[in-house]
Order: C-alpha cells, then structure tokens, then sequence
C-alpha cells in the first residue's frame, strides 16, 4: 500500500522528549494521530516529520506528524513503578535462574519467600520461569541450590529505557529511524 493511501489510525506519531530523544523505548512512545494532531494545536510539540497522509476538514488541510517532540523537557530522573511489567523489562523478559525467554511461561519470585518474610519490592523480585518457580517453592536461593543470575534492584528510568532498545516493535516507520538508533553505526 501506498503512503498516501495509509488511513490516520495506522499512522501514530513517534513521541520524542524535547532533546529528540524517545520518551520510552518500550514501550515505544507512540501517540495516535487524534493526539498528535491535538497537542500540535495546543502548541506542545514542534512537527520533525510527517506521513504523506493528510486529513482535511473544509476550511482546512494537514499533513499527519509522524515524529514531534515535545516542547518541554520531561525529567526521567523520577523512580520506575514498581509493576510486574517493569520487573520483566528490568531482567530483560528473561528467567534469573535458568536464563530461559519463553515470555510466555514468565511470572516472578520472591528471592526470600514470603514465608520467610521476603517483601514484595524491587529488590527481592525476579523474573522466573514457572518451572523454575515452581522448583524453587518457597525455599531461599540458597537451600533450593538455585543462585538468580543478577541480583534483584531498583532500576533507574534511563536503565529501563535503555533495556527496552532491544525490543524494537513490529512497525517502524522510516521517519523514526535516526531518533530511535542513534548510536548504530552511520553508513558512508
């Protein structure tokens, strides 16, 4: 399909912080074309790039953005959420005991059992494998032989943002490219 015929709904506009950075990387910060257009209009972000599609009204005609970035600064100093997504992400969707990537079978544990009064925070939860879960019970690391491959830890924003780079999303436009890879090398 051609670009000009794209519809508006496939045609979300990459979300950069006002350094032409992403806001996240997974994931990806995208906005539907409803809110981009909005916040344009709000004169929040500044358009870096455009869709060949356009949406017109009678007394008006505009081309989609396909990149803006925001005109202030968002801090990502701030502390993660505490979800079991951001304990996924952090261990990078990956099992600490037995290093399998069966997103699917992924749940988490407690590194001391709550049992054994183990909390639930950052840094007494992993990502597990449900059999390695299930193996483990609610014996320590230590009494199940089963030592996790990193230890458990509160991860920065920029820590989350940077594991999220390794899970690209199935669509990309062209246009987000030199925002989204800017460290891979440059061709001559």
């Amino acid at each position: 399909m051609s670009l000009a015929l794209r519809a508006p709904d496939a045609c979300p506009a990459l979300v950069l912080n006002a350094d032409f950075r992403p806001l996240s990387y997974f994931p990806l910060s995208l906005w539907s074309w409803q809110d981009a257009l909005k916040a344009v209009f709000l004169d929040r972000v500044e358009v870096v790039a455009q869709y060949e599609t356009r949406v017109r009204s009678p007394n008006f005609e505009m081309r989609l953005p396909s990149v803006v970035s925001l005109k202030t600064f968002v801090n990502h100093t701030r502390t993660p959420a505490f979800t079991r997504f951001n304990v996924f992400l952090r261990d990078s969707f990956t099992c600490q005991y037995c290093g399998s990537k069966e997103r699917d079978k992924l749940t988490f544990d407690h590194v001391i059992p709550r049992s054994k009064g183990g909390r639930t925070t950052w840094e007494n939860i992993i990502a597990a494998c449900s059999g390695c879960n299930i193996r483990k019970g609610g014996r320590t690391p230590q009494e199940a032989h089963m030592a996790p491959a990193r230890k458990p830890h509160r991860p920065t924003m920029f820590e989350l943002n940077e594991r999220g780079r390794a899970f690209p999303p199935h669509y990309l436009h062209e246009s987000w490219q030199d925002f989204l890879y800017w460290d891979s090398e440059l061709e001559p």
